[in-house]
């Protein structure tokens, strides 16, 4: 199940679980950094009037610009920069001339490869006056985050209780948890094991061990959880079109607990309501 990342050709995705050395926490340090840095960059353009296509572009070129590359280009034909999904849109929305309006709310998700290293983080951000059902479902998601995070964070825990601690308190607050898509590994790899399910049981699933790189990024929303794909092939939407949103983290695993690669270089963990107190991993 488990196998030293250095015995595994670079870029190579395997159905066992890698296990990076020490020295690997320094490259995903830095590629979450830019992929933070990234979503820093956007708060202040993210308003009533732009499109998601600005945001994209402004993304792109400022990637470029420090001699990154933005993982989604190219990737399964995918042609952007960033994920943009608003709204009833669960993940995976496509850049486009498309106009933010005040009260949407609106998930970025970007990746950004340097050195070689995989950095995936994604935040909710709020289009001028927000409702209150919308700023309580962002509000829900964070913290679901948060209580992953810290689930990720106990010794010997298993998957299934990132999942447990997720779904126990979203559906406590009367939402849902996406089922369709999930958390994953990466490193020098965009996706990889493990699977990182935001439902599930305590003690289920694979052992929690240090040096393992993944994302947790729980999906919910204010209605039912399924979900369908519109006819582009990507962008999953609910299905009763009830309004979702996400949070997402890189992390990796020390002897001690975890390390967050993706936190805000600025602070602003949460662009929708800074009020919101981080966890920090250790």
């Amino acid at each position: 199940m488990y196998i030293s990342a250095s015995d595994v050709p670079d870029a190579q995705a395997t159905n066992k679980i890698k296990i990076y050395d020490p020295s690997d926490f320094e490259g995903m340090r830095v590629a979450g950094r830019a992929a933070a840095e990234v979503l820093d960059l956007l708060i202040p353009h993210v308003k009533p009037g732009v499109t998601t296509g600005f945001l994209d572009d402004m993304a792109r070129e400022y990637i470029l610009d420090h001699g990154w590359i933005p993982a989604c280009i190219g990737y399964r034909g995918y042609q952007h920069t960033l994920c943009t999904s608003i709204n009833h849109v669960v993940c995976h929305g496509i850049p486009s001339n498309k106009v933010l309006k005040n009260g949407d709310i609106v998930n970025i998700d970007v990746t950004v490869i340097v050195d070689g290293w995989y950095g995936d983080t994604s935040r909710m951000y709020g289009v001028g006056e927000v409702p209150r059902k919308s700023m309580r479902l962002m509000d829900i998601t964070w913290e679901a985050l948060q209580l992953g995070l810290k689930a990720a964070a106990q010794p010997g825990a298993h998957m299934g209780d990132i999942g447990h601690a997720i779904q126990t308190y979203v559906e406590a607050q009367h939402c849902s948890v996406v089922r369709d898509f999930c958390g994953h590994g990466l490193g020098r790899v965009f996706h990889d094991a493990p699977n990182v399910l935001h439902y599930g049981k305590p003690g289920e699933g694979p052992q929690i061990k240090p040096g393992m790189f993944f994302t947790i990024e729980p999906m919910v929303n204010l209605g039912k959880w399924q979900t369908t794909i519109l006819p582009d092939g990507w962008t999953a939407v609910t299905k009763d079109r009830s309004l979702s949103a996400q949070f997402e983290h890189s992390i990796g695993v020390t002897e001690t607990g975890i390390e967050i690669f993706t936190l805000s270089p600025q602070g602003i963990y949460t662009p929708h309501n800074p009020e919101l107190k981080p966890y920090l991993g250790g």
